[in-house]
């Protein structure tokens, strides 16, 4: 029985520099193998013309190259911006799937990213928790979705590309940090063909604290999202029972305050209105003694139906009375569209179950 090489595309630049002191080559051979993988999208050992012969074939005897392969394609076409809501399926090289979006609008094209095989938080309003959790994706994984998503534009019209980045897809970004960083590093660096700006690129989470004060501290330039739903603790954990228990509104409170204060930046709080659980009046003024503390802005987003789950949106003067409580106490308010329902590639309802593994 043949054991299969391992995935280069797996490797962080660490490890690749490790490996190639293992081959006793020079260090900055690490450089240009990771330029070939990220920049140039190699798809051999042999394309790779700037390393020697013999070094091309150390490598393709020590590892393998096998990307990410798109094995279904789903559009849903969007009247407000002419454009299509494209959801892609991803193969990986385990056979494990995940899901990516391209998410149109007037003025931005923005890829939605997944960070991990399913998700350990099953909370109660989404379909990629029902999964639980299969594996991190790595940040060769990562990238990946993003240059797939790209390549979906250049393909249709050359003067299109990817405008923002947001790792709203499959996962919880900060219990894969590392790789999600090392992603991020790749996307974003000015000598690569694709590159993004860091401020462009916006990483959600349920809040995981530890890590919020992690990237607080990185220097990243990035943005943080966090998916609150509630401003009580105990509606939190009916709707994110394994989140809200482990990171208590109180402390997750204290530490986007300091998040804040370090970045100097606000803190997007996605809050999805749901239908006589979290909609009433008393919610909304809860979410605003929430908010006061710290530097934020809030997104209300509708609830995107899924199968099998007993919940509904809220009605149009509802979500207008939330709205208009919120905007008299002084916050930073935007109604956030959602975009590819009919696909189910809208925020909650990614998931692969059910499809081939």
């Amino acid at each position: 029985m043949t054991t299969a090489l391992p995935n280069m595309i797996d490797l962080t630049l660490k490890e690749l520099q490790q490996a190639i002191i293992t081959m006793k080559e020079p260090l900055f051979r690490a450089a240009q193998i990771h330029q070939w993988l990220f920049s140039h999208h190699a798809s051999s050992f042999e394309e790779m013309t700037s390393l020697s012969r013999s070094l091309r074939k150390k490598l393709s005897e020590t590892f393998s190259i096998i990307r990410p392969e798109i094995v279904d394609q789903q559009r849903s076409f969007d009247e407000e911006c002419y454009q299509a809501t494209e959801k892609i399926l991803l193969k990986l090289h385990d056979n494990k799937m995940v899901e990516s979006v391209l998410i149109p609008s007037a003025e931005r094209m923005t890829a939605c990213l997944s960070s991990q095989v399913g998700c350990p938080f099953r909370c109660t309003f989404c379909a990629t928790g029902r999964m639980g959790l299969h594996r991190n994706l790595s940040a060769g994984e990562i990238a990946s979705q993003a240059y797939a998503l790209n390549m979906i534009l250049l393909e249709k019209n050359s003067d299109l590309a990817l405008t923002n980045i947001v790792f709203m897809g499959m996962g919880e970004p900060l219990l894969n940090t590392d790789n999600v960083i090392e992603a991020i590093e790749c996307l974003c660096s000015r000598e690569y063909r694709f590159s993004i700006s860091q401020k462009k690129v916006t990483i959600s989470t349920v809040g995981v604290i530890p890590e919020i004060q992690r990237i607080g501290k990185s220097g990243m330039k990035t943005k943080l999202a966090v998916s609150l739903h509630a401003a009580n603790q105990q509606k939190r954990e009916a709707l994110m029972p394994i989140a809200a228990r482990q990171y208590p509104l109180q402390d997750l409170g204290k530490s986007l305050s300091e998040y804040t204060e370090l970045t100097g930046t606000p803190v997007t709080l996605v809050y999805m209105l749901l239908n006589g659980v979290n909609d009433s009046l008393e919610d909304a003024k809860m979410l605003a003694r929430f908010s006061r503390s710290f530097l934020c802005k809030i997104n209300l987003i509708d609830y995107n139906s899924i199968i099998n789950m007993d919940l509904r949106p809220v009605y149009s003067a509802t979500r207008e009375q939330f709205r208009l409580y919120l905007v008299n106490a002084g916050l930073h308010v935007t109604l956030r569209k959602s975009y590819g329902t009919t696909i189910n590639a809208a925020c909650g309802q990614l998931a692969t179950t059910g499809r081939a593994q």
